[in-house]
């Protein structure tokens, strides 16, 4: 719609007129914005105005499907929301200094709500030339609290668009942040426990941009739209339109899609990226030796994808068609192994270029899975059942004998070299759930590292010799399955103490083996989301 249209239409609107007669120190500050944004203010039909009927889904009012608006946390300048009825477009001014870390500060118009929902929206910057970190928001929150339990999905002026959430209330404010920018449709979606991120780029249909976990919002929450200016001492205008809030339903007759994602995580921000996303069952990601890199496994055969994103490629493994999730690289990035089952349905170890070629069998033994390198490119670790008891092996990588490291009763598994070669970590269940153990190459000292209320699985040393990551299930939860509520957790060596990275829905496949990036900044991992049509 025009200005000109704007103007007719606000001049038409019963009682618009009289909603712009605040006191006199208000109008003033409206009256300098109006000089800098003539043809917003001439078309804002209704603004900041507190209402006591609250619609229901699909009715509206006088802020549209919303009920009120404020600002929210320690603003400035006061924000207000303005909604064209025959459009249904908002118009909202918002300053503040951010929306993260422990608490808020932003302008929110709303609607209270429980149940399940999808919140939809066409987000577009007005105003130009502000932070390019101001964010226009699809937000739930708990309460009205600054530091409240949140989950949004933003915007940014320079087009980075997340899922942003905190999942405490006053704790820190984490993020996945979408490999697609500037999208031009974006939903929040709300099932059970869940809360999911849905892009559209401009032209296409709306698609799960990764970023699904769980966050509870028990009883009555807040469901609407928000403009922050990550300046407190400005304004930024956006305008939401073809903004859709509906109950989320689903189907007793349709089985929900698996949609998986591939990510990476930071260790100092905990902040997480979306790196890749397909509808086939991709797991256990590994990092190159360059660092441009990630291999994982989809449908029995190994793939290389860009980290910076794009489409992966096949490499070839020859004959060798059935390859699981535990593969990985040499510690020079010259060589691939693979466990690949094509021979009879067993696991079996092989080594073959990182570029492709006719893969080589190092364990005739079988069911093997490959799960370290040793830091001088000689030996392979691997967990191996044999006569029912699955325990920790080594064999050179040019063949030989294997080495049987373990014998406890119960499940030894997923073994990895630390950088310097002087232990291996695995895990075991010996002493009755799972957890974290190390000993030396030789099977000698073995001791136990983690002792907590989770079952803690495949242990994985940073490069840099400082960290381990591991996955962690709830105690309930036996062996590793797909499909759960799972923790991607980070202990400091130095002390042992144990900080969680990403909270995710995984398991079976999100990390199985190795996936550090060589400078210890960064792991990939795969995590996973129920898509219902």
């Amino acid at each position: 719609m025009d200005p000109a249209a704007r103007r007719r239409l606000f001049d038409s609107e019963p009682g618009a007129k009289r909603l712009f007669k605040p006191e006199p120190p208000v109008l003033m500050k409206r009256m300098k914005f109006h000089r800098h944004f003539p043809s917003f203010l001439s078309g804002l039909l209704v603004c900041v105005s507190a209402l006591s009927v609250q619609p229901a889904f699909g009715e509206t009012g006088r802020l549209g499907i919303f009920t009120d608006n404020a600002d929210i946390g320690n603003v400035a300048k006061p924000g207000f929301t303005g909604y064209y009825p025959a459009t249904g477009e908002y118009v909202i001014s918002g300053g503040g200094e951010n929306i993260w870390f422990t608490n808020d500060a932003f302008h929110f118009v709303w609607t209270e709500l429980s149940g399940d929902f999808t919140l939809t929206a066409d987000i577009k910057f007005i105003s130009t030339g502000g932070n390019p970190h101001r964010k226009a928001c699809l937000l739930v929150r708990q309460s009205l609290e600054p530091g409240s339990v949140y989950a949004d999905v933003a915007v940014h002026g320079s087009g980075l668009t997340a899922l942003q959430y905190r999942d405490e209330p006053d704790a820190i404010t984490h993020e996945i942040q979408s490999n697609l920018s500037a999208p031009g449709r974006v939903r929040l979606e709300k099932r059970g426990d869940y809360i999911s991120m849905w892009l559209a780029a401009p032209g296409e249909d709306l698609k799960p941009a990764g970023g699904y976990l769980r966050i509870p919002f028990p009883g009555k929450f807040y469901v609407g739209l928000g403009v922050c200016a990550h300046n407190n001492k400005a304004i930024e205008n956006v305008m939401f339109s073809n903004v859709q809030l509906t109950p989320a339903t689903t189907p007793a007759s349709a089985p929900p899609v698996m949609e998986c994602t591939l990510e990476t995580v930071a260790v100092a921000s905990s902040d997480r990226s979306v790196v890749y996303r397909t509808r086939d069952h991709i797991e256990a990601p590994n990092w190159s030796h360059d660092g441009k890199s990630l291999f994982f496994n989809r449908n029995g055969r190994i793939y290389q994808l860009p980290v910076a994103g794009g489409q992966p490629q096949p490499i070839d493994t020859g004959p060798q068609i059935r390859c699981n999730n535990d593969h990985g690289l040499s510690p020079d990035g010259t060589q691939l192994a693979i466990s690949d089952q094509t021979q009879d349905g067993k696991s079996r170890i092989y080594v073959l270029p990182v570029t492709g070629g006719t893969p080589r069998l190092v364990t005739p033994l079988a069911p093997s899975y490959w799960h370290g390198w040793s830091p001088d490119g000689k030996m392979l670790a691997y967990c191996a059942e044999r006569n029912g008891e699955f325990d920790i092996y080594t064999m050179p990588v040019a063949g030989g004998e294997e080495t049987r490291l373990t014998t406890a009763p119960g499940l030894d598994d997923g073994p990895d070299y630390s950088p310097d070669g002087q232990h291996i970590y695995f895990n075991s269940d010996r002493t009755g759930r799972m957890q974290i153990w190390r000993m030396k190459p030789d099977g000698s000292a073995q001791e136990q590292l983690t002792s907590d209320d989770y079952n803690n699985w495949f242990a994985h040393p940073s490069p840099n010799g400082r960290w381990i990551v591991f996955l962690s299930y709830a105690k309930d939860v036996k062996g590793h399955p797909a499909n759960k509520d799972v923790l991607i957790r980070l202990m400091s060596l130095s002390d042992r103490k144990i900080r969680v990275l990403a909270k995710l829905f995984g398991g079976q496949g999100t990390m199985n083996v190795p996936s550090w990036s060589p400078d210890s900044k960064n792991v990939a991992f795969v995590s996973y989301q129920m898509v219902y049509p």
